[in-house]
């Protein structure tokens, strides 16, 4: 839960679910939301899997989902998941043998698709292998291919379509007395999967796992997965998170964290906060901010930096970051340190110095954090 006492009209009251376990990762109930993300490589290819893997987590991913579409991959699976610093979620469609298989080789989730996993028999038989193996099951509803007596049903995809298919297969699952399972109800329209969410948020206890699916690229996918996501979050809906890019993993969890940082729901890293600049700024601010942004991207620890180009707005907007900078005159301009202005910086020098700086309070915040623990 996100509490402000002295701005309450921050505050964010999450719904209150359920708790279950992803590998080690706690979703649901009071913890952090989790962010997750999605391979592209061929899940056969053992190494690159785990390199795309390794290179979500460092950017900061919880969880991470594989493909598990043929024999082969259940096999790669094995060796991926031993590799793994995360937990592995196997996204299994079509062939309830391969979520047999996943369990198996030691994936932390199924993601399984009600939609085309097959008759309840052969989702028994999948249920059983998780609750040997210690595996939880995400329920993923999807408006592209839900079951066929919905559609006939209803006429087309809508939510009540879709929260119908999802209380279908909790009623599987629960029948069969098992309990660790999250659920997502993703449409790639952000009007139909907010409404969808909302329904089973309401029907349901069960952590929700929050998606815009098939959003898009990297600009629109972003903004279309921050109006969906960052609704829905708002009103206290979502338990774990991903953001469907036609683009790098990484900067898929770059954008869930960022949703999630904007509405102060998990911190992690440099917050910047910049100007978009204008003939008033006393230095490139465009240029300064993209060094910064990949200069900066080894600092895990969560603060804040303001990078402002003149004194319309920069002093006001420092006095609320940990290390700030405002453009002056005469080739410089001002350093500011906990929200005081506390020296002056030539811009030449500016970009090697505010690295400095932040670097040098993440050293100390971690170490007060160290003390406080």
């Amino acid at each position: 839960m996100s509490l402000n006492h002295v701005r309450p009209w921050r505050n964010i009251y999450r719904r209150k679910s359920r708790q279950v376990m992803v590998g080690d990762v706690a979703v649901g109930g009071d913890a952090p939301i989790a962010v997750q993300t999605m391979t592209n490589t061929l899940t056969t290819d053992v190494a690159a899997t785990v390199a795309q893997v390794q290179a979500a987590a460092e950017a900061g991913a919880d969880i991470v989902r594989v493909s598990v579409p043929d024999e082969a991959s259940s096999k790669a699976l094995k060796e991926i998941v031993r590799e793994s610093t995360v937990p592995i979620v196997a996204d299994i469609h079509f062939h309830y043998k391969r979520g047999i298989e996943a369990a198996e080789a030691g994936a932390a989730c199924l993601r399984i698709n009600p939609g085309n996993i097959g008759d309840e028999k052969r989702v028994k038989e999948v249920i059983n292998a998780a609750r040997d193996h210690n595996c939880s099951i995400r329920i993923g509803v999807n408006a592209g291919s839900l079951e066929k007596h919905l559609l006939e049903k209803y006429g087309e995809p809508c939510p009540e379509a879709m929260v119908e298919s999802g209380l279908e297969h909790i009623r599987i699952l629960e029948d069969n007395d098992f309990h660790d399972f999250k659920i997502s109800v993703k449409a790639s329209d952000v009007f139909l999967s907010a409404a969808a969410y909302q329904g089973i948020a309401e029907a349901t206890d069960a952590p929700i796992h929050l998606g815009i699916t098939e959003a898009g690229g990297l600009v629109s996918g972003t903004i279309k997965s921050a109006i969906g996501l960052g609704n829905l979050l708002w009103m206290g809906i979502g338990d774990t998170i991903r953001v469907s890019l036609s683009a790098d993993p990484v900067e898929e969890v770059k954008v869930g964290y960022e949703i999630l940082k904007s509405l102060g729901l998990r911190h992690r890293g440099v917050n910047i906060i910049s100007c978009p600049s204008c003939a008033r700024q006393g230095f490139d601010v465009i240029k300064t901010v993209e060094a910064l942004e990949q200069r900066l991207e080894h600092i895990k620890t969560p603060m804040s930096l303001s990078i402002i180009g003149c004194v319309v707005n920069g002093p006001g907007e420092a006095l609320m970051t940990d290390v700030g900078f405002t453009g002056g005159g005469a080739g410089s301009g001002m350093v500011y340190l906990a929200g005081k202005a506390s020296h002056k910086m030539s811009n030449d020098q500016m970009i090697d110095h505010i690295v400095e700086e932040v670097e040098k309070k993440a050293a100390e915040l971690d170490a007060a954090q160290e003390a406080a623990e």
